[in-house]
């Protein structure tokens, strides 16, 4: 008969070693996916309330201008911005370094529904657009009418993006 016992005794510390390293590991695979849940306890950012603002390109009396010619947003929050073109000229909503920094979750305007990066909007009289995104880098932008000397007549103005208050 052989007696294996000598043999197996041997391999006692490499068992203990292979336990302590299955235990740790399964220790630490708990405490990441413990401190990730909160991070899918948010709801996606298409998911979020939204605030909804308006913007006049133009007027009705034929003035080159944005009303408001100020916007401010706080970043990592959700917004509709409802554009429409009053004025008897298009106009153009131009704000490229702003649009860079925003995640667009859509630009509706009549039935046509656009996806992804959107760098300016054209309105032509009349015409009414919404555009849905997320601010992501605070920060000031510009915003114009990219037509020739509308900017230069005063159809300009400033998009800020705040830091969200906590």
């Amino acid at each position: 008969m052989i007696n294996l016992r000598p043999r197996l005794d041997s391999l006692l510390p490499w068992k203990q070693a292979l336990t302590s390293m299955l235990l740790g590991l399964l220790i630490s695979s708990s405490i990441c996916f413990t401190s990730n849940a909160a991070a899918f306890a948010a709801p996606a950012p298409s998911q979020q309330s939204i605030t909804t603002l308006q913007v006049h390109l133009g007027n009705q009396a034929g003035g080159l201008v944005f009303e408001p010619d100020q916007l401010t947003f706080d970043a990592g929050k959700r917004y509709k911005l409802l554009l429409d073109n009053p004025s008897p000229t298009k106009h153009y909503f131009t704000a490229k370094d702003f649009s860079d920094v925003i995640w667009t979750q859509k630009v509706e305007a009549g039935n046509v529904e656009v996806k992804g990066a959107i760098h300016e909007l054209e309105l032509k009289p009349g015409a009414e657009a919404e555009w849905v995104f997320v601010p992501q880098k605070p920060g000031t932008y510009e915003l114009h009418c990219s037509i020739a000397g509308h900017a230069e007549a005063g159809m300009v103005g400033e998009i800020s993006v705040a830091i969200a208050p906590s």
